[in-house]
């Protein structure tokens, strides 16, 4: 808890699945607490969520559908306990994420050519 308070989360590639009727969010790390000890947990470790059964309900229903994952989109604190926010997400394609990096080589060459632009203009 003192780490995610420092604001020492990192939800980048993390995933959360639905095991057993219980939600485990994967890849989350959280970086051990520096004043802690030697005891301090493994910060990958699968973390569990506590959810209602109905709403882990609703989440397996949409999660079943093909394509769909649920996602952590952020981490906050509300009246001292950490809540996780999910969404359920669709993966992206391989040809959507060429298109993609695609798009982004084309933004920064003309960003490029623009400063340049502004350079020659001066002389």
């Amino acid at each position: 808890m003192k780490s995610i308070r420092q604001g020492k989360v990192n939800l980048k590639e993390s995933y959360a699945q639905i095991r057993d009727n219980e939600v485990l969010v994967q890849s989350m790390h959280i970086s051990p607490y520096e004043q802690g000890s030697i005891f301090n947990t493994d910060p990958m470790r699968p973390k569990k969520l506590l959810l209602h059964k109905a709403e882990i309900r609703k989440l397996k229903a949409q999660v079943q559908q093909k394509g769909y994952t649920l996602i952590p989109l952020s981490v906050y604190l509300k009246d001292g306990r950490m809540k996780l926010e999910l969404g359920v997400c669709r993966g992206k394609q391989l040809h959507d994420k060429r298109d993609d990096l695609a798009d982004r080589v084309a933004k920064r060459d003309m960003e490029r050519a623009m400063r340049h632009q502004g350079r020659d203009s001066g002389d």
